[in-house]
C-alpha cells in the first residue's frame, strides 16, 4: 500500500508545529534552516502586523516586547476557526476572552473596543431608511427603530480613555456606556452616552414595536420620574437628535396606531 499521502500529511503537521513554536518543535529533517527562517519570520510578521493595525492602542500600551510576546502566545496556542484574514482580529479577541488572567486586567474589554470599530466597518447590514415625510410633531406616536449600524455598548472599564498614560488598576464603580455608529460615508464614530440615553437606545432595540410615547413613558417609570410630561419632552428632543444622526429611524410601517 502506498503510504505517501500519510507521510506527506505527517510532514506538513511537523512543519506547521515548528512554524508555530520553533523553540519547542524541532524543524523537519532535510530542510535548510535559512529557508525555514524565512517562513517563520514571514508568517509571524504578517500576523503581528495585522493585529498591530487592528489593536494600535494595545500594542502601544504594552510596548514592543510584551506585545510581541502576547502575539506569539496567540500564534502558538490558539487554533483559529476561520480561513479569512480579516477575521483574525476577531479570533485574537476570542483568545483574550478565554485567558484566565489578563495583564492588564482591562485587556479583553479594550480589545473589544478596538475590534468593534472594524466589525462595524465590515458589517453588511443595510443602512436605515428614514421616512422624511413623517412630521416631527407625530414622532411620539410612531415607533422608533434602532439602526443596525448603531451599536450600544457597555464596558466595566473606561475603554475610550485607556492608553499608555492611563492604565487604572481597578474598574470604576459606574460602567462606561458608548454608542458606536457608522455614518453614510462609512466613517465610524463613538460617542459616550448617559445612563438614560443608553437605556433608551437599549429599549428601542429590545422592543421596536413600541411607540416613542410608550418607550419614554416606561423609561420614566424605570427612572422613578413623576414628571412624565417633562420626561416626554426631553426624550423627544433626544430622539430627534438620534434620528438626525441616523441612530434611530421612523417609517410608516412602524406606526403602532395604524
Amino acid at each position: 500500500m502506498n503510504d505517501a499521502p500519510s507521510r506527506l500529511r505527517a510532514q506538513q503537521f511537523e512543519l506547521t508545529r515548528h512554524l508555530r513554536d520553533p523553540n519547542a518543535s524541532p524543524a523537519p529533517a532535510g530542510i535548510e534552516d535559512r529557508r525555514l527562517g524565512i517562513y517563520r519570520d514571514l508568517l509571524f510578521n504578517n500576523i503581528e502586523g495585522l493585529l498591530s493595525g487592528n489593536f494600535p492602542v494595545i500594542s502601544k500600551l504594552l510596548g514592543e516586547q510584551r506585545w510581541q510576546s502576547l502575539v506569539r502566545d496567540f500564534y502558538r496556542d490558539y487554533r483559529c476557526h476561520t480561513p479569512l484574514f480579516a477575521e483574525i482580529a476577531r479570533e485574537f479577541l476570542r483568545y483574550l476572552q478565554e485567558l484566565e488572567t489578563l495583564d492588564p486586567p482591562f485587556l479583553a474589554e479594550l480589545a473589544h473596543y478596538e475590534w468593534v470599530e472594524l466589525a462595524l466597518q465590515l458589517s453588511d447590514a443595510p443602512a436605515p431608511v428614514d421616512d422624511a415625510g413623517i412630521d416631527e410633531a407625530d414622532l411620539l406616536d410612531r415607533a422608533p427603530r434602532l439602526s443596525a449600524l448603531a451599536w450600544p455598548l457597555a464596558y466595566a472599564w473606561p475603554v475610550h480613555r485607556l492608553g499608555p498614560d492611563y492604565q487604572p488598576e481597578q474598574a470604576p464603580p459606574t460602567p462606561t456606556l458608548v454608542l458606536l455608529r457608522r455614518k453614510r460615508d462609512g466613517e465610524v464614530r463613538f460617542s459616550e452616552l448617559s445612563p438614560l440615553a443608553f437605556r433608551l437606545v437599549e429599549r428601542i432595540g429590545e422592543s421596536p414595536e413600541l411607540s416613542a410615547r410608550e418607550q419614554l413613558s416606561e423609561l420614566a417609570q424605570e427612572a422613578g420620574s413623576d414628571d412624565v410630561a417633562g420626561f416626554l419632552e426631553l426624550g423627544l428632543g433626544l430622539l430627534r437628535q438620534m434620528r438626525a444622526n441616523g441612530v434611530v429611524f421612523f417609517s410608516r410601517d412602524a406606526n403602532p396606531s395604524a
